[in-house]
C-alpha cells in the first residue's frame, strides 16, 4: 500500500501545478516520498521539454519594473491561455522579470543567462516548463533608459494577465501626460521614437515602392516627386511616435503635446503577446 494520502497529493499538486494521474504516479512510484516524486515529475517533464520543442508559444504575459535608471519588461510566451492566467505561470515571470532586471539584461540571450538563485534563467524556464507540460519561451527583453518612467500594462481580456506592454522613458513633470502617451504608444503602435531614427534604407524602400504604386496609379510625371514624398511623410508619421498624431486629440500631434507639457521622451518599448 502506497505510503501517502489523497493530501499528500493535493498539496503536490499546488506546489507543482501537475496534473493528478502524473501527481498520484509519482508518489506510487516515490513511495510517498515528497522530494522524490518531484524528482521524478521534473524528470519526466524534461523528457517532454524536447518533445514540444516544435509547438507554437502564441499565448503568455508581458511583465515591466523599472530598477534605477533602466525600465525593463519581458514577454514570457506559452502555449495556452490556461496557463498563462495561472498563478504559476505569472509567478514564473516575475521571478524572470527579477532576474533581468538584477542582472542588467538587455537581450533574450543576455536574459537567459542571467541568475535567478541558482539557477539560470534558461535553467528556470524549462524546468517549470517540464512540471506543467507546455512550451515556455522567453520571446523579448527590452531595456529603456531614462530619468523617470510611464509603464503601461494593458489586458485584452480581464481573466488574462497583461497582453500589451509600454514602458516610457521620460524626464519632465507631467506624470499624468506621460501616462498618456505610454496609452497612446499601446494603441498606435510606433516602431521609432523620431522620423530620424527610422532607418535610411528602409526610408528609401518606402520611397520605391510608392514611387511605382503612384506611377501605376497614372500620376503626372510632373506631380510625382511631390506625391512620392507625401507619401514617405505619411509612412514616417505612422511609424515615428513624435510625428503621430494623438490618439486623444487627432488634430494635434504627440511631439505637441509633449512640447506643452514640457516632456522629453527618452526612449520607449511595447510589446503585444504574440505579435
Amino acid at each position: 500500500m502506497a505510503n501517502f494520502t489523497l493530501e499528500d497529493v493535493k498539496a503536490l499538486r499546488e506546489n507543482l501545478g501537475t496534473g493528478m494521474v502524473d501527481t498520484k504516479n509519482a508518489l506510487v512510484e516515490a513511495d510517498g516520498d515528497m522530494d522524490k516524486a518531484i524528482e521524478i515529475l521534473r524528470l519526466k517533464g524534461a523528457k517532454g521539454n524536447a518533445k514540444r520543442a516544435d509547438r507554437s508559444t502564441s499565448e503568455g504575459l508581458v511583465a515591466a519594473k523599472e530598477l534605477g535608471t533602466t525600465a525593463y519588461m519581458i514577454e514570457l510566451a506559452c502555449e495556452t491561455d490556461f496557463v498563462a492566467k495561472g498563478g504559476k505561470f505569472v509567478a514564473l515571470a516575475d521571478k524572470v522579470l527579477d532576474a533581468i532586471a538584477a542582472a542588467g539584461a538587455t537581450t533574450v540571450d543576455e536574459g537567459l543567462a542571467a541568475t535567478s538563485g541558482t539557477q539560470t534563467v534558461a535553467d528556470l524556464i524549462d524546468g517549470e516548463a517540464a512540471i506543467i507540460g507546455e512550451k515556455f519561451e522567453l520571446r523579448r527583453v527590452s531595456a529603456v533608459n531614462g530619468e523617470l518612467f510611464s509603464i503601461y500594462l494593458h489586458k485584452t481580456s480581464k481573466d488574462l494577465p497583461p497582453q500589451v506592454g509600454v514602458v516610457l522613458g521620460y524626464s519632465g513633470d507631467d506624470a499624468e501626460t506621460a501616462r498618456s502617451i505610454a496609452q497612446h504608444i499601446s494603441f498606435a503602435n510606433p516602431e521609432y521614437l523620431a522620423a530620424s531614427d527610422v532607418p535610411a534604407d528602409l526610408v528609401e524602400t518606402e520611397r520605391k515602392i510608392v514611387t511605382e504604386i503612384s506611377k501605376n496609379e497614372g500620376k503626372p510625371e510632373a506631380a510625382l516627386p511631390k506625391i512620392v514624398e507625401g507619401r514617405v511623410k505619411a509612412y514616417l508619421k505612422q511609424v515615428a511616435l513624435l510625428e503621430q498624431d494623438y490618439a486623444k486629440d487627432n488634430k494635434v500631434s504627440v511631439s505637441k503635446v509633449l512640447a506643452d507639457a514640457k516632456l522629453t521622451v527618452s526612449g520607449f518599448a511595447r510589446f503585444k503577446v504574440g505579435a
